[in-house]
């Protein structure tokens, strides 16, 4: 009992400390995923608070002004970032909810099992102790009666052979010694059955309720391990998982890098070069289209500025003619169309006058920034420019000087906002002649209005717009207009609406229906 004893208290040392480190590691392990957790807050803290702290607000200057393809590409970057920032946030999150959170709450199990198994082997221990003691009890009480019952029994036999004794005192002694055997006798059965039940709850102790015991805590080791070890994968399933969408992250990231094109220029709404209608919405749609070829774009809003705005004045009906000086028709006929040209040929004239002027711009510009482009390249497109002005001026000067001075018999002008022709010839109104008298004659068949282009669709505004630019008209947000002229990639749209208005809008300000 003494050696079973050592080697149960030597093998009970060695389980505990072995459960108690396993625990201890688990809960190293829980502190180790919850530190990382907090880096992984932090870096994604950081990271949102980068983005935040670099990205425009919107409306701001930054916004709406240098919007360049690199600026364009830092702002991809500054997004990517932010959806990387979640990403890290849901490994923090995956990490406390799936490793931290579960195996603390199965670490608390595991304490409280390893209590339950260390108290079943402490009340068996306890349970055999008690045994013990009864068991040494009875063979004290069994000794202490043996004695007792020997002594007696000497006491009688001694009275016996004493000659002075009596009868009586002999009697007495010999009932006295057959007492105390009998009581000797049963101490001895006493003792024999506590005997036989410590020996069979000995036997119970180290031969079944022990193994069980370690058997459980051995069960409960293993289970600890193998969960763990699924721990130890989850920290790099949780990794992972999200690996995926980081790549995609990081790859827009690249591709926002190769998407820089250093000779791409800002939409036409920011652009340097021109001042087209500029949109400033109160709740900030986002802007037009933005990123051509510099030339382009200043020649395409170059003519888009210039496009003939319809006018509620009645105008002359536009009749393309071919014969040079229009010598074939009547004179009045022949200085309205000679007037229509020299109109047509200023209108072109003050087209390539203005090219000129943005093409002298952009050189400047180059010549400052030569990153953004050769100033030499734009030598070939000033000369064009320059030749085609000098041809229009010697066109304008030949139509004005020898073909519609041999007609200026004819004066026109303004008469209540409608176009009124006063007949006279040369000399006709002398000074004494009142200026009253001059007869006013309407020409209402010669003048007919423009011809309005029908409507390519339909289209509804999301936002308000003030249209207070040239060229522009105002909306407002859910206001049906009708689509005369689509966007031709410049990010504006002209429409029209019922009262016969017409300007041009932001495309990204509406939706837009196109008739089949």
């Amino acid at each position: 009992a003494d050696c079973l004893d050592f080697v149960l208290q030597d093998q009970c040392d060695i389980i505990d400390k072995h459960t108690q480190s396993g625990l201890d590691l688990v809960e190293k392990y829980v502190k180790f995923v919850k530190e990382r957790t907090e880096i992984e807050q932090n870096y994604a803290k950081q990271l949102r608070n980068l983005t935040k702290k670099y990205s425009p607000k919107r409306g701001s200057k930054e916004e709406l002004e240098c919007r360049f393809s690199n600026h364009q590409a830092f702002l991809d970057i500054l997004n990517e970032m932010n959806d990387y920032a979640g990403q890290r946030e849901l490994i923090a999150e995956n990490m406390m909810i799936n490793i931290c959170i579960e195996l603390t709450k199965y670490l608390q199990e595991l304490k409280q099992e390893r209590k339950t198994h260390l108290s079943e082997a402490k009340k068996a221990q306890q349970s055999l102790e008690g045994t013990y003691k009864q068991l040494d009890n009875s063979k004290k009480r069994f000794e202490r009666e043996w004695r007792e019952a020997e002594k007696a029994a000497q006491y009688a036999e001694k009275t016996d052979q004493d000659l002075n004794a009596t009868k009586a005192d002999v009697e007495k002694a010999k009932q006295q010694a057959h007492m105390r055997t009998h009581i000797a006798e049963e101490c001895k059965n006493d003792y024999a059955l506590q005997l036989q039940k410590y020996n069979k709850e000995q036997n119970q102790f180290y031969f079944t309720d022990m193994p069980l015991i370690f058997s459980r805590l051995q069960d409960m080791d293993e289970r600890r391990i193998k969960k763990l070890a699924q721990g130890y994968i989850l920290f790099a399933d949780t990794e992972r998982q999200v690996m995926p969408i980081i790549g995609k992250c990081l790859e827009g990231i690249s591709r926002a890098g190769t998407n820089v094109n250093e000779k791409n220029l800002p939409s036409s709404s920011l652009s340097p070069f021109s001042t087209p209608p500029t949109p400033s919405p109160a709740n900030g749609p986002p802007s037009p289209k933005f990123g051509r070829d510099p030339l382009s774009y200043c020649l395409k809003e170059i003519n888009k500025t210039v496009k003939p705005r319809i006018s509620s004045f009645r105008t002359l009906k536009r009749t393309s003619v071919d014969t040079e000086g229009f010598t074939h028709l009547p004179p009045e006929q022949r200085r309205k169309r000679l007037q229509q040209k020299i109109d047509d040929i200023s209108k072109e004239l003050q087209k390539e006058m203005d090219q000129s002027e943005a093409l002298g711009k952009m050189k400047d510009v180059y010549e400052k920034n030569p990153q953004m482009g050769d100033p030499a390249s734009l030598a070939p497109q000033i000369t064009q420019t320059a030749q085609n002005m000098e041809r229009l001026r010697g066109e304008l000067n030949k139509y004005e000087v020898s073909f519609l001075n041999p007609v200026m018999p004819f004066e026109f002008c303004l008469h209540n906002q409608n176009f009124s022709y006063v007949l006279f010839s040369p000399g006709a109104i002398s000074d004494d002649t009142d200026s009253s008298q001059a007869i006013y004659t309407e020409f209402d068949d010669d003048f007919e209005e423009e011809e309005v282009a029908a409507p390519i669709g339909q289209c509804t505004a999301l936002y308000n717009f003030p249209g207070s630019s040239e060229g522009t008209i105002s909306m407002q947000e859910g206001e049906v207009l009708s689509v005369v002229e689509e966007d031709k990639g410049d990010g504006w749209t002209r429409v029209r609406r019922n009262n016969g208005d017409e300007g041009y809008i932001p495309t990204s300000y509406a939706t837009i229906t196109l008739n089949k």
